[in-house]
């Protein structure tokens, strides 16, 4: 993605959506990290909690993005990112669907508790918009609930983690 494109964000289709002024300058460095798997879906969270974060006074210079092949491989990207002290926090993205096998829940399970040990370890926030629906289909209704349903949980982890950030903060403070 072009960071220039910033201060819009495009959300669903092309429609872009003004950022808002931004209230105060941040100064955290924040790494998203997104699985491949179903990107056109997964990056409409990323590219939500880029928008919101420039609302928040997170300037896209201050986020760095990663893409991984799938869910699986995003704990270990991140434990490396939380390591290396250059990110405040690190929030993850994918969307782990039921493909009529078994191994959907295994992955799930093993992401999200390899992103809680990542953080308890590393004493760095990682947060998750990693989400396996209990139906998923190709169809064009499904894909298209997804893409918006990404849309506002993007949002929503932008908001955990700058507030997870301002807790820290005032906890160290």
């Amino acid at each position: 993605m072009n960071q220039s494109s910033f201060p819009h964000s495009t959300t669903g289709g092309n429609t872009a959506v003004p950022v808002q002024p931004v209230t105060r300058h941040r100064q955290e460095r924040v790494a998203i990290i997104c699985a491949s798997w179903h990107r056109d879906i997964v990056h409409q969270a990323r590219d939500a909690a880029m928008a919101e974060f420039a609302r928040q006074g997170l300037s896209a210079a201050q986020v760095t993005h990663f893409d991984v092949p799938g869910a699986f491989e995003i704990p270990l990207l991140a434990q490396r990112l939380a390591r290396s002290g250059r990110y405040d926090a690190i929030v993850a993205c994918g969307l782990v669907v039921n493909g009529g096998i078994y191994r959907h829940e295994f992955v799930t399970s093993a992401v999200i508790d390899g992103l809680m040990r990542v953080q308890l370890e590393t004493d760095v926030p990682v947060l998750s918009a990693v989400l396996t629906p209990r139906d998923f289909h190709g169809h064009e209704d499904h894909l298209c609930f997804f893409r918006e349903h990404f849309v506002k949980k993007g949002t929503e982890v932008a908001h955990a983690c700058l507030a997870t950030l301002d807790h820290l903060s005032a906890v160290e403070g």
